[in-house]
């Protein structure tokens, strides 16, 4: 059920996204229409994920990321809401956030199950803030590309707005990091005091 809601949500988002950008193509707005592509190929990642492997993301994963593309792509770029200032400080906190939730997802799911005893908290901690970071690292990137290659200006306030959202993404992060170590520190308290 939540393989074929992600693969209905994912869908949508790539049609709706698809429509905006042959309507701007059309009015001749160029950067909505860029942003819009850029939508189609961000919401394309769950629907590829689900239809062509067997990796699953849980539905909150997705939901979570699918309302961070609206948040940012479509309020943020398309209706202006970046212009609020910090509006794109906001959304690289919650991306942050959404970026090492799905490192804890594919932490669970790609690990060897026996080794879930023995892992070290401070390893879970740091795996999750360096995916966090790399995240943050890689939509910078994209920004900086589609600012030099398509005329885009995505990072309007340079080296400041690059750093900002940087360490937002960090500290959303963070955030989950520490809880996520937490966790991982009461279940191994938890496991090895049942079988003491």
């Amino acid at each position: 059920m939540n393989r074929k809601l992600v693969i209905l949500l994912s869908t949508v988002y790539v049609l709706f996204m698809a429509g905006l950008a042959i309507f701007f193509h059309i009015n001749g707005q160029s950067f909505k229409s860029m942003v819009a592509i850029g939508g189609i190929v961000c919401g394309a990642i769950p629907l590829l994920l689900a239809l062509l492997t067997k990796l699953q993301f849980n539905l909150p994963i997705v939901l979570s990321y699918l309302i961070f593309l609206v948040g940012s792509q479509y309020l943020g770029s398309i209706k202006g809401w970046y212009g609020l200032g910090w509006w794109d400080t906001i959304m690289h906190l919650i991306s942050g956030a959404i970026i090492a939730f799905t490192a804890i997802a594919l932490y669970e799911r790609l690990i060897h199950r026996d080794a879930g005893n023995d892992i070290s908290p401070w390893f879970v901690f740091l795996f999750t803030l360096s995916f966090a970071a790399l995240g943050g690292v890689m939509w910078e990137i994209y920004e900086f590309s589609s600012d030099q290659f398509f005329g885009m200006t995505l990072q309007g306030g340079g080296n400041t707005d690059t750093m900002t959202d940087l360490i937002a993404d960090v500290v959303g992060g963070l955030l989950i990091a520490i809880w996520a170590g937490v966790r991982t520190k009461v279940k191994l308290t938890s496991t090895n005091m049942h079988s003491a």
